[in-house]
């Protein structure tokens, strides 16, 4: 069954990468110029919804999955789905231009990629989407599939995280904050743990303690694109329950509702 379901993760992902292009290596390496001298923000303007390019970026990438749920499944897998989602839902509401970036690689290297697409590109806002998962440390064995697997549900919930080090930071904490208040209103919880010591080198200063948005400084995808950025972590697979709920269309479509509706206030206060 592990097998199976690894030669079916493989060959979405072929399907995936080989349907949307990927970013260059000329765009990586404009990237990796771009972290040395420090991003350059893009002037302002008013919001005019069919133009305003917004990048939903899929999490990780084929080679380099991300976490592994309770039950085997790599993150890529859900960031993907909800990913693709949202930029339907975007566009949907008006936003004409909204992209969804798919990179490939291995992870450091496919970070570099996803700064260049969204810098070349010319993109006004960037959301990263992501799912959850714990330290090592917390994580608890049980049996799925007749195979030894890992677990943990202490913590579930979402989270969004900004970098004082991107250069709208500003406009990114705004963001942030009314896609926290729009995933309130859809019932939703936010993850409490990052403020906690047992989180260690994971734990992260919480600038938002209503709707559950953090500081991380240190992720490329934040700090380096020109626009304003958000890191979504949509909810935590490594929760038994909850990884049920992440793969459900209700809890899909919540999210996807939230986020939309963050983008149209966002866009009518610009």
């Amino acid at each position: 069954m592990r097998h199976l379901r690894s030669v079916i993760v493989g060959l979405v992902a072929s399907i995936v990468l080989s349907s949307l292009a990927f970013v260059t290596a000329s765009e990586a390496a404009i990237a990796r110029k771009s972290a040395r001298h420090g991003p350059k923000p893009s002037p302002s303007f008013k919001c005019e919804t069919p133009k305003f390019r917004i990048v939903v970026d899929v999490g990780h990438t084929p080679d380099s999955y991300g976490a592994l749920s309770a039950r085997n499944d790599p993150e890529f897998g859900f960031n993907f789905r909800l990913a693709r989602l949202i930029t339907a839902k975007l566009k949907s509401e008006g936003f004409a231009a909204t992209r969804l970036l798919v990179t490939d690689g291995k992870a450091r290297p496919s970070l570099f990629k996803r700064v260049g697409a969204a810098n070349e590109g010319r993109a006004d806002l960037f959301l990263s989407v992501h799912h959850d998962s714990v330290p090592d440390k917390l994580l608890e064995t049980w049996e799925f599939d007749g195979a030894k697997s890992y677990f943990s549900d202490r913590f579930s919930g979402h989270s969004l995280f900004v970098s004082r080090q991107n250069p709208h930071f500003a406009t990114s904490l705004m963001l942030a904050r009314m896609i926290g208040r729009q995933l309130k209103q859809q019932g939703l919880h936010y993850a409490s743990q990052y403020t906690l010591p047992v989180m260690g080198r994971y734990r992260r200063q919480l600038l938002d303690k209503d709707v559950g948005v953090y500081r991380y400084d240190g992720l490329v995808v934040l700090s380096r694109t020109r626009s304003a950025a958000v890191l979504l972590e949509a909810g935590s697979i490594i929760n038994r329950d909850e990884e049920m709920e992440m793969n459900s269309p209700e809890r899909h479509e919540a999210v996807a509702q939230a986020v939309a509706a963050a983008m149209r206030e966002f866009c009518e206060r610009r």
